[in-house]
């Protein structure tokens, strides 16, 4: 690991700038580039960046705390969804063997289909937003009091698997839920709510050994300064560019990731029939 730390310190500059650039979350960045690049198995690729995005994003929090840019409503509706889902989805995997290669090749899939959720989310946010929107404007506070519960579920599902959605995904269901809330407040809503799920499935992912702590730290010594240098160049380069080149790489990241997991169907049954007999 010495040997190799600079690479590790630069990557994490890389996703680090981009995040501070595009506002994505860099689950959906950091862990496919610690899976394909660096060979890391992805049960530790996910936990190592779960706790890697808790810290990260919780200095975020306490900006937007400062600022009053958070909607606490919506973060507490979040959380009555994805805290359970996480919890609950983390004894699943506890009871998969998160180091057999099944669980490994669950955990690819699940990432595959967050990445181009992710991607989607980047392309196509503004026709969604005005597919739905007229629709949504008539729902009462209980209806979305409800949806936004079950988005928080979803969220936690996907983020104890793959540490990716609770970035563009979370921000876009937040922006067809309350449409009337400033971007500032959305974007605030949206990382206070990461900031305990992100931590409760990394605690779960570290309980299960999935975690590299020193790999966490060469991560974070290269990726504070980026998203540092990222937020300043961000309003110096085109968001409608950066967004469509990122969400191209995200797609064949994804791709890649599902190419190298064609035969899944037969992991996952070898792996529900491995759980079955222990």
């Amino acid at each position: 690991m010495p040997l190799v730390d600079p690479l590790y310190v630069s990557s994490g500059f890389g996703v680090g700038l981009l995040v501070g650039m595009t506002g994505v979350g860099g689950g959906s960045l950091m862990t496919p580039l610690l899976i394909l690049l660096f060979g890391i198995h992805p049960s530790t690729a996910v936990g190592t960046d779960l706790l890697y995005a808790a810290g990260t994003k919780a200095g975020g929090s306490v900006v937007h705390g400062w600022a009053r840019s958070i909607h606490w409503p919506a973060v507490l509706r979040l959380a009555c969804g994805s805290i359970p889902a996480s919890i609950v989805t983390l004894l699943v995997l506890w009871h998969l063997d998160l180091g057999s290669g099944s669980a490994r090749s669950l955990v690819n899939i699940v990432l595959a289909f967050a990445l181009m959720l992710t991607a989607a989310s980047l392309i196509f946010r503004k026709t969604i937003l005005e597919s739905f929107q007229w629709r949504l404007d008539r729902l009462d506070d209980a209806t979305i009091g409800r949806a936004t519960v079950l988005v928080g579920a979803t969220l936690g599902v996907l983020v104890s698997i793959s540490s990716v959605g609770a970035g563009a995904v979370g921000v876009t269901a937040l922006l067809l839920l309350y449409p009337r809330l400033p971007m500032a407040r959305i974007v605030g809503s949206d990382i206070a709510h990461a900031v305990p799920l992100t931590l409760i499935a990394g605690m779960g992912h570290w309980a299960l050994g999935a975690i590299d702590w020193h790999l966490m730290a060469v991560l974070l010594a290269g990726s504070l300064p980026g998203i540092v240098i990222g937020s300043y160049l961000a309003t110096r380069v085109p968001e409608t560019a950066l967004r469509l080149l990122l969400a191209v790489t995200l797609i064949v990241v994804a791709g890649k990731l599902a190419s190298n997991e064609w035969n899944w169907t037969d992991s996952i049954a070898a792996m529900v029939a491995q759980s079955s007999q222990r």
